[in-house]
């Protein structure tokens, strides 16, 4: 257990964040396969056996491994947990989100499991993504530190701006959440006989675009803002060029009639955004020592 930080830890910090992302398109696989009762029950994957069976055929084989990537999960969890607990000396904060993420992913198999006991329960399916959304956040939280000590850093952009980098942060979860409750209404239910949500999908369509358009104006509005803060800035150029292509792909799976592979993507392409809209907010404040600040840096950073 290292008293600062490694190229290890700093290995471990990257791995937990991309499985995070990994595990949202295993999940996805398991859905848009119909596999989301390929193990019929939970924690066992039926009602004799821990690991699927032959006869369960692919589908099984599919809810089985996503499972199993939960183990992995929390392997890295506890491994990168072990790495920073001795590491607050360092002023990086590390052992907090270490130790949510440790209990997120168990508590993220509770919800699997409950989702599959409710025969895909819509609602529970969406608060299943939702708990992944968070643990991405934590991750990216977490890979920030890593590399940049909370306790040495100040204000590099005024509050107006850091206050549009909270405003995207807000609308890319508004646009996520309004996304699963369209998702809940379509056609992809992880199976053919879970029911949906009732509601009426092609109006939710509709109602989703609404705050990703406007996480796009505000991403846009940033651009100009973050002229001065040239780190701060490429996060917000990434998130941009990845709102672009989370739009096309949403406009074509809608008139395409949701293909998978599209779906699969702009599920994927949520969690880049929740990580990109982290960093930006993350980046408002950098290691910039109050001996370095100008004037101008120095107000910023008290208001």
């Amino acid at each position: 257990m290292p008293t600062g930080i490694t190229s290890w830890t700093r290995l471990l910090a990257w791995t937990n964040l991309v499985l995070q992302g990994v595990i949202v398109g295993t999940g996805g696989a398991v859905r848009l396969t119909g596999s989301g009762l390929g193990c019929p029950t939970w924690p066992r994957c039926t009602a004799e056996s821990f690991v699927a069976t032959p006869e369960m055929g692919i589908h099984g084989a599919i809810e089985f491994g996503n499972r199993l990537l939960t183990f992995v999960l929390v392997g890295v969890a506890v491994l990168l947990f072990l790495a920073v607990v001795r590491t607050a000396p360092t002023g990086r904060r590390l052992v907090v989100p270490a130790l949510l993420i440790g209990l997120g992913i168990p508590a993220q198999g509770v919800v699997g499991g409950i989702t599959v006991l409710t025969q895909l329960n819509p609602y529970v399916v969406g608060l299943h993504f939702v708990v992944s959304i968070g643990l991405v956040a934590l991750a990216t939280v977490l890979v920030w530190r890593v590399y940049f000590p909370v306790a040495d850093r100040a204000n590099v952009v005024p509050a107006s701006t850091r206050a549009a980098g909270w405003g995207v942060a807000a609308l890319t979860l508004i646009t996520i959440v309004v996304g699963i409750i369209t998702t809940g209404s379509g056609p992809h239910a992880g199976d053919s006989g879970a029911a949906r949500n009732g509601l009426d999908s092609e109006l939710l369509q509709h109602v989703h675009s609404w705050p990703a358009y406007a996480l796009f104006a505000l991403t846009l509005v940033m651009l100009g803002l973050t002229r001065t803060a040239p780190r701060m800035r490429r996060y917000v150029v990434l998130l941009l060029a990845t709102e672009v292509l989370q739009i096309a792909v949403g406009i074509t799976q809608a008139r395409t009639g949701l293909p998978a592979g599209l779906v699969a993507a702009h599920m994927l392409l949520a969690c880049v955004a929740t990580g990109l809209a982290t960093a930006v907010v993350l980046a408002a404040r950098q290691p910039v020592r109050a001996a370095q600040l100008s004037p101008t840096d120095t107000a910023a950073s008290l208001r």
